[in-house]
């Protein structure tokens, strides 16, 4: 096993009704990554990935992207302690 890590991440831009939250989660789940995603009344949407860190800064490259339809603008990572608090990885409102 590696480094293990945790990354809170805003997402800006056309991210939210583009099927951003679906789409991360079945990519932190092909990643092995757990933690949770949700939109933002401000438009935005947040994140929050913790595992392997190889795998973590694999999902915040993946968010730089998203899903088809989303346009990111800018994304903004604060790296924090691991804290191995959650047991997969969910959709919250």
């Amino acid at each position: 096993m590696g480094e293990k890590a945790r990354a809170h991440v805003m997402i800006r831009g056309r991210v939210q009704g583009v099927f951003f939250r679906v789409e991360t989660r079945r990519a932190a789940q092909s990643y092995g990554v757990a933690g949770w995603v949700r939109n933002r009344s401000d438009g935005t949407v947040e994140a929050v990935f913790e595992g392997d860190r190889t795998q973590v800064e694999a999902m915040i490259q993946w968010c730089r992207q998203g899903p088809p339809h989303a346009r990111v603008m800018d994304i903004s990572v604060n790296w924090q302690d691991y804290s191995a608090e959650f047991g997969g990885f969910d959709i919250t409102y």
